[in-house]
Formats: C-alpha cells, structure tokens, sequence
C-alpha cells in the first residue's frame, strides 16, 4: 500500500517502479478504507503480475468489488493489442466463462407478490434446477450442443424459449461470432449435455427484488423500472462445460509462453499470442462456452417466467416479464477502443458503453449500457449505466458485485444457519437453497457492502447509478 499513488480519492495508481519489467502501471478504484481489506489478500499484487503481459495496453485495473483470484485478481480487467504481440489469457477470463447477469421487470408491484413469497420461491425452487452437479431436465445431443454454442440465446428462443426482441438487450445479441465448437472435447460436451437450463451452485442465484430507490428517473423509465416494481435476476455461467473448456485450455497452453519467449511472474497467468494458433484455438472455445452460458440464462429466465405464472396464477400478459438486459462479466472480447482493435479480458467485471455507442441496443443508446450489480442476498442490488469517462478511462469496463470479503471455508465458520435465517428474516428475505454449506458460503457477512463499492464507481465517473433494488426471495444452489 505504500507505493500506491494517490490520483484522486476514488482512484490509485502501482507505479512501473513496484517491479522491474512492469510495461504498464497498475491502477485500482476503491476508496482508501476498502484498500485496507484489498491489500490483504494479495489482489494488488496480482494487479501488478498482469502488467507482465505482452501488449498490454495503458493499464492493469482493478474494480472496487477486487479480491484474489487465478492469475488475473477477479474485478480485474486488462487490454492487449493483437498487432503489438497482444496475447490472450485464460486466467484473465476464468474457469466459469461468462458468468454473467441477467436482469427482468414485471408489471407486478411489491405488495401484490410480498404476501405470496413463500409459495414463489418454493415454485421456483422446483422449477429451476439448482445445485452442485445438478442436472436440467433438458439432455442435449452432441449435434445439439453444438449448434447451441455456435448460436447461442437464438437457438434457446427458436426452441421456445423466449421471444426474438429479447436478443436485442443481450450484450452482442446473445451470441459471439467466431464460436467452432470443432476444437470442444468430448469431456467438455458431455457435461454440457445435462446441464442447460440449470442455476449451478457457489455465488449463482436466481433473486425476486423490489426497485426501492430511483436515483435517475430517466434511465430507470427506459429501462422500465419504476419504484415499488418487482424484478427478478439471474447470476450465473456456463457450469460444467465453460469450466471444462477452461481447464482444457489452461493445459493446452502450457507450453506457449517458452514457446513464443514470454516471461511471467506468475504460472496461472499463462498465455498465448492473439494472433497464435493457441490463442486463435482458446478465443474460439471461449466463445462457444459464452454462447452456452447466453443460452443457459435465456432457459433460466423462461423457466422463471412459467414458475411465477403457476405459483401466483397469473397469464404472462399480467405478468409482463420484459428483458432489460443481460451482461457477462467473465470474458474476452476484440473492441476497438480509440480506433484500435484489442483484447479486453474482463474477470469479475462489466462493459460499460456510454450513451451513443454502436453496439447497444436504439433504447438504450441515449442513456448508455446498463449495467446490473448484484450484492448479496442480505443487502441490495445496483441499476448502472456506463459512462465516457469509462471508455477513455478503463476500456468502458466497471465493477461486477459485491465482492467477496472472506473465504468461503472462513464465511461458513463465521455464522450458523440459524444467523443467517435471523439476518435474512430480519431484511425480509425468503431464502431456499440447495445446500447448508453453500448457503453460510454466500451469507452476507461474507461479502463487502455493495453500496459500497457502487459509490467508488459512480464518484469517479465510470458508471452512474440508475436504481437500488432490494431482495425479497432468493434461490441458491
């Protein structure tokens, strides 16, 4: 922390001086309390590690929401550039590859569903599968899967699944270009096969919220959100396929960096040139297991919008569940920023377009990309929208949660269940989860508050808050 420089009160700087052959500085947005609990857990010396990476473009971020993670800090994002040696990075995307949020309004106001939350959640729970291993009730070929991964949320909406106007609030349409599912193995395919449509376990839940606060009434009216309105967000990947596609990858790269004469500090960081067999074969696989986990949350919210219309025995017209948007925030994508086409790794972090650009969607483009930041199940949930002031500052990239604050094992020692039944009681949570263990793993006490870390990101101007939204149920794995 003492060779952190202070560039604002929202923003800090790892010079190149911290470790010899740093080609950029490290920067990290967290105000100076929260650097008193990211120091200790050596994420900035993993922001300090990615700087080592060939190509790298200006600097090596951290979000507020940062904490240690394989090879790249997870809230950790970092641009190379194809034409200057730029490579790609497994560990700066991660084992659960776009692992993202999906965010719904209804027409459905909090006091007509508060009453009845019991019978949702327990709904849901039936009708969403859930858990570790867990399977889906929907068993894929493998010619299946792979017209899945080459097309991603379009081929969940042509199977029934959604209506076609949803793919234009998913960020790229749902889908990456350039998936070939040719280079999948066999093992990755095969635990893909039972699992689309299915929540997973650890951090993923699905959550019925309440909007209680309005901070821009513009953007929330865009979007559809007005207070008191009921919504439902769905966190997770691309379970056990994405993971096999990492962990398939991460080996086949073993060799590359002696391969083509590049130097780490740090093993998990290993790479490959862009424009490299390797790294060409792992964009390639990356984008399938992205399109997996679009189609997967595109099943999820289908399922979620039958279970709502069985438990409070209402038509889907009454209902009125309308995407707003979806966002992945593990993942590597080529942007042209500044007219130059790079390689942005975001891992545990958001896009983050301001108003006006290309890609979003025509709602959207007089108020920039929203970006949804889900806390935990005790707290709230954030509405964002990204900013200018993201695009020339961080690659139009913002935080992606909360962040966790403990262990996993320490957060189960640290409550009972019957701790975090009185918390959530105490917040007006009804909770439902697959596991005891995986419940304590994800209490509150866990986690930084998302205020928190939402209030770094809107003072320094890389995303300004829309909406608060507060959990009333939450399923969990």
């Amino acid at each position: 922390m003492r060779e952190l420089e202070k560039i604002s009160d929202w923003l800090w700087e790892l010079p190149t001086s911290h470790k010899p052959g740093m080609r950029v500085p490290g920067r990290v947005y967290a105000s100076e309390e929260m650097l008193k609990q990211i120091a200790g857990d050596n994420a900035l010396e993993q922001v300090a590690n990615v700087v080592f990476l060939p190509g790298i473009q200006k600097f090596s971020l951290a979000m507020p929401d940062i904490h240690w993670g394989y090879g790249f800090p997870i809230g950790g994002c970092a641009a190379t550039d194809p034409d200057d040696g730029g490579v790609i990075s497994p560990g700066g995307v991660g084992y659960d590859i776009n692992c993202g949020v999906r965010l719904m309004r209804t027409n459905l106001r909090q006091p007509e569903v508060a009453s009845r939350m019991k019978e949702l959640v327990a709904q849901l729970f039936r009708d969403v599968p859930c858990g570790l291993g867990e399977g889906s009730d929907l068993e894929l070929s493998h010619a299946d899967e792979k017209a899945c991964v080459r097309d991603g949320a379009a081929w969940a909406v042509a199977r029934g699944f959604g209506k076609t106007e949803d793919l234009d609030f998913i960020e790229e349409r749902g889908c990456l270009e350039g998936a070939e599912p040719s280079g999948i193995t066999n093992r990755a395919l095969e635990r893909g096969a039972g699992q689309l449509g299915s929540l997973g376990s650890g951090n993923h839940f699905l959550e019925v919220q309440v909007v209680d606060e309005i901070f821009d009434e513009h953007a929330a009216e865009v979007m559809g959100l007005s207070r008191g309105g009921v919504t439902v967000m769905i966190h997770c990947g691309s379970r056990g396929f994405g993971y096999q596609v990492c962990d398939d990858y991460l080996k086949m790269m073993r060799g590359a960096p002696a391969k083509y004469g590049i130097g780490l500090p740090d093993r998990k960081l290993v790479c490959a040139p862009v424009k490299s067999p390797e790294g060409e074969e792992y964009l390639s696989a990356m984008r399938c297991a992205a399109n997996y986990a679009f189609a997967n949350r595109q099943v999820l919210m289908s399922k979620a919008e039958r279970a709502f219309g069985h438990a409070l025995r209402i038509s889907p017209r009454e209902l009125g569940m309308e995407l707003v948007f979806d966002v992945p925030h593990n993942i590597a994508k080529l942007e042209r920023h500044d007219g130059e086409l790079l390689c942005v790794h975001r891992k545990g972090a958001t896009r983050a377009f301001p108003p006006g650009h290309e890609s979003l969607p025509p709602r959207y483009r007089g108020i920039g990309q929203p970006v949804l930041v889900p806390g935990d199940m005790g707290r709230c949930s954030f509405v964002l929208v990204g900013t200018e002031a993201a695009m020339s500052q961080t690659f139009g990239t913002v935080c992606h949660g909360a962040g966790r604050m403990m262990s996993r094992t320490a957060a189960a020692k640290h409550g009972s269940m019957a701790d975090l039944r009185c918390a959530l009681d105490e917040a007006g949570v009804t909770m439902m989860a697959h596991g005891k263990g995986t419940a304590l793993e994800e209490a509150p006490w866990a986690y930084k508050n998302v205020e928190d870390v939402v209030e770094v990101c809107d003072q320094a101007g890389i995303a300004r808050k829309v909406a608060r939204l507060r959990p009333m149920g939450v399923m969990k794995g």
